[in-house]
């Protein structure tokens, strides 16, 4: 990828969520490093097929490697379709060794791990309106919404950037760069509401907002 989309995405990032202070770095880091001596914070990752805010998303998952958590990233099959068309899958399979692509419901197998509690929290970033209805109503049959059904049994933190959460017109971008206005369905709004009010789940409307959340 190069330099400039690069400090683009970061420009992107710093204008949404304005630059983190150095106090909240070292905190952050100091949580990224708490619980059992050694231990570091562990993050499974999923990402749907949705391209609104992708490139800020990305900057925000580096970001949070920065401050020390470790990220194990999933993919749906449309996720790794729209990482290619926005042309960020080599940058996310360069920058975190642990990649995985969906391969049914439970494969790769991620459920086991988030039962034995080998991560401190799920995140799903970006995800699709289609994504939230399915937990909105407690269907589980992709990994990431199976993923979700069974770490809200296990009192696990999930943090949920739904891109239709906001109502009325959302500006987003083309893989091209080029911006265009999408009139939000009220019903995407609703259930992105009501998995806002869902056992574990935290949901925010922009993925710099899950550094705040997160760290």
């Amino acid at each position: 990828m190069s330099a400039g989309k690069s400090n683009q995405k970061s420009a992107d990032v710093q204008k949404n969520a304005g630059a983190e202070s150095k106090g909240k770095q070292k905190q952050a880091a100091s949580k990224a490093g708490s619980g059992k001596p050694g231990k570091t914070m562990k993050l499974a990752w999923g990402i749907t097929g949705a391209g609104d805010r992708l490139d800020e998303t990305v900057v925000v998952m580096k970001e949070l490697k920065s401050l020390g958590y470790s990220l194990d990233v999933f993919v749906s099959v449309e996720g790794e379709t729209v990482l290619k068309w926005y042309k960020d899958l080599d940058e996310i399979q360069n920058e975190f060794s642990s990649f995985h692509v969906e391969k049914s419901a439970n494969s790769p197998f991620i459920l086991g791990d988030l039962q034995t509690g080998k991560y401190d929290a799920l995140v799903i970033a970006p995800a699709t309106a289609n994504t939230v209805a399915k937990i909105a109503h407690g269907i589980s049959d992709t990994l990431l919404t199976n993923a979700v059904a069974q770490a809200a049994k296990c009192d696990l933190p999930i943090y949920v950037f739904a891109v239709d959460a906001k109502g009325g017109k959302v500006k987003t971008k083309a893989p091209d760069g080029r911006t265009f206005t999408l009139s939000m369905r009220k019903v995407d709004v609703k259930n992105a509401k009501t998995v806002s009010k869902m056992e574990s789940i935290t949901v925010v409307k922009n993925p710099a907002k899950l550094i705040k959340k997160i760290a």
